[in-house]
């Protein structure tokens, strides 16, 4: 049996608010083609499939245009589970709809543990999948009256690891000796790298968890949230697949991958990372002026299917506006686009007030970027009252998710 985990598509996500139709769309024609040659028989999709809880028309099409046309591939099984970017209520809508079509999803945590559990038989093999969804606090954590701020943490914390325990002893029920056990999250595991791009998944660090947390049982973790593919801890079963496509400047130079997983007599063989094509080029340069300049007239000497995105980091000591004009004129006659202009340290020295002068660099922020740069201008030290951060988390999570 041969077994994919990809996660973190993020279908309707804008960078700098370009938007990323032309990768997502290649994206998923790539792999659905990388199926078909291969001959892979389950995919697993580890959370985030859309970028926002109400995605768009054109996103809901491509994710069921894709659904539709894995079934003309080798493809018998796909097993879906929701992110902390997707509204349960859209990927468990056509539920029953999809099953039909050996399609399960998993949108949020269910009432029933066993609900999250799916058994397949393909081509003789047997597996044990545990699709677990993005753990929601209110899903599975429920605070008591007069309990400490850390009594709820720990409550929260114990409650994560709990759900999984749970429903490794119900894996343990149907296990047989030639039937591996998968796992699914949606998570930050502790010993993982992140990028720019996630924001906190959890109210503060309180749902971050240890690779030795996961209950031994299981034979391979499929992790999402993460958008760097890489193990964790050093652990060769538990990895993040990673996003399929840069989300952030911070993860240009980063190779994107795919999880293949084969099963041969009942036992994991061979788990391999497989290189996504890069559908689009972004680059970060830095230096003085003319440095940034005369890299710009090097990137536009190369070949692209799509415009290149560049972030220019200038060094300090350019003349803002002589700079910041430079390169937007340099930028007309190239055959790329500068979405992001910045002087080098410019976000460690600059406040509130300044940075919501250029729209540019505002874009760029998100609500926890703003809340620290506010508390910092009103002389408000977060670092001791850490407790007030992950209450604006938890308010952040909370009006997100409605």
């Amino acid at each position: 049996m041969k077994i994919l985990h990809t996660s973190d598509w993020h279908l309707g996500h804008r960078l700098l608010e370009q938007s990323q139709y032309e990768e997502q769309f290649r994206f998923l024609k790539w792999l659905e083609e990388y199926i078909n040659d291969q001959q892979v028989d389950l995919l697993l999709i580890s959370g985030d499939i859309f970028d926002t809880g109400v995605p768009s028309t054109q996103s809901q099409k491509m994710y069921y245009d894709f659904l539709v046309n894995l079934k003309k591939t080798p493809c018998q099984q796909i097993i879906i589970t929701g992110g902390n970017h997707d509204a349960p209520g859209t990927i468990n809508a056509p539920k029953e709809l999809l099953q039909s079509l050996s399609i399960h999803v998993v949108g949020k945590a269910t009432d029933q543990i066993e609900d999250e559990v799916f058994t397949l038989k393909i081509n003789g093999e047997r597996v044990i999948i545990a699709a677990v969804p993005y753990l929601r606090d209110q899903d599975i954590r429920r605070a008591l009256a007069g309990e400490s701020f850390d009594q709820i943490g720990d409550r929260y914390k114990v409650a994560l690891i709990n759900h999984y325990n749970e429903i490794a002893a119900y894996c343990e029920t149907l296990k047989s000796e030639d039937s591996p056990v998968f796992a699914m999250g949606h998570l930050f595991a502790i010993g993982a790298m992140t990028s720019e791009s996630e924001e906190t998944i959890y109210v503060g660090n309180l749902g971050d968890i240890h690779a030795a947390d996961f209950p031994d049982l299981f034979d391979y973790i499929a992790l999402g949230h993460l958008h760097r593919a890489q193990m964790v801890a050093g652990a060769a079963h538990i990895r993040y697949s990673g996003s399929p496509y840069p989300l952030s400047f911070s993860e240009a130079g980063n190779l994107k991958k795919v999880v293949a997983i084969d099963i041969l007599k009942g036992k994991i063989g061979r788990i391999s990372e497989v290189a996504i094509p890069k559908f689009r080029e972004l680059h970060r340069i830095s230096g003085l002026l003319e440095s940034c300049i005369a890299q710009l007239h090097e990137l536009d000497q190369e070949k692209h299917e799509l415009t290149p995105w560049v972030e220019v980091i200038l060094d300090n000591a350019t003349n803002t506006k002589i700079g910041f004009g430079e390169i937007s004129k340099t930028a007309e006659s190239l055959d790329l686009e500068v979405l992001k202009v910045t002087l080098k340290n410019e976000r460690e020295i600059a406040g509130l007030e300044k940075l919501i002068e250029n729209a540019q660099h505002i874009a760029d922020l998100s609500p926890i970027d703003v809340f620290k740069l506010k508390c910092r201008e009103q002389n408000f030290n977060l670092e001791e009252n850490s407790e007030i951060l992950d209450a604006f988390h938890e308010i952040l999570q909370m009006a997100k998710e409605r």
